[in-house]
């Protein structure tokens, strides 16, 4: 029998960092298939929850948020060029609208009920990332979501009402009391912590040394992230 390895992702889909992460872990689950078995969950984190229900400007957030348009430019050109590397194509500069992600947290969680939680953060990033469609939009997000196999009503219900919004303010809850303030951040076997877009390498070394330890607690292991509280994304 294979050991098994359980990786909580915790992270936000308007978070650069973890779409890059998210590609850098699949490589290295594809490396390890063979030898071992898989359980990705993604939990919900909130960069900026005081964005407003209908979203707001995103090139005028950022360049609030890093100080000037100079600034704004050369971190979009910096990621970008990182995303590149993993075989990702950002088109941020053509993003209008940076949403509030409650919602899209709200429908990640429905998706995960449906056994479609992979599809639908991955649908979810592109959209987002690459297309620079407007996540702010009820429709489009729904199309996004048909386009996987979700049924559109159900869909539409969940972002449009309170459905399942006690157990994801509970999960946010959870999340910073374990003191999680950047994102990505991977909880694996419940034990051991990976803070921030760690190079696929790091994950091929780590993970088979995780999976045969006792499950003790280790430090945490940081690196590229989008932080709450200083801003830095």
């Amino acid at each position: 029998m294979k050991p098994h390895l359980k990786i909580d992702i915790v992270s936000d889909v308007v978070c650069p960092w973890c779409y890059i992460g998210k590609r850098r872990l699949e490589k290295a689950v594809a490396q390890l298939k063979d030898d071992y078995t898989f359980e990705l969950r993604y939990l919900p984190f909130q960069l900026s929850p005081d964005t407003p229900v209908e979203g707001e400007n995103h090139k005028e957030r950022l360049i609030a948020k890093f100080g000037s348009e100079e600034r704004y430019e050369q971190l979009i050109r910096q990621v970008s060029d990182v995303a590149a590397g993993e075989g990702l194509d950002f088109h941020l500069e053509k993003q209008i609208m940076a949403p509030n992600t409650h919602a899209l947290h709200r429908l990640i969680g429905y998706a995960l009920q449906q056994g479609k939680q992979l599809e639908m953060v991955e649908t979810l990033f592109k959209a987002y990332f690459e297309d620079a469609l407007d996540l702010t939009q009820t429709d489009t997000v729904v199309q996004l979501a048909e386009s996987i196999g979700l049924e559109g009503t159900k869909v539409r219900e969940v972002l449009t009402t309170d459905a399942g919004t006690e157990h994801l303010d509970k999960q946010l809850y959870q999340n910073r009391l374990m003191g999680v303030s950047g994102v990505p951040y991977y909880i694996i076997n419940d034990k051991y912590a990976v803070s921030g877009a760690q190079p696929t390498e790091l994950f091929l070394e780590a993970l088979p040394e995780i999976a045969l330890k006792a499950p003790i607690q280790a430090p945490v292991v940081s690196g590229e992230s989008c932080d709450i509280e200083t801003g830095v994304c």
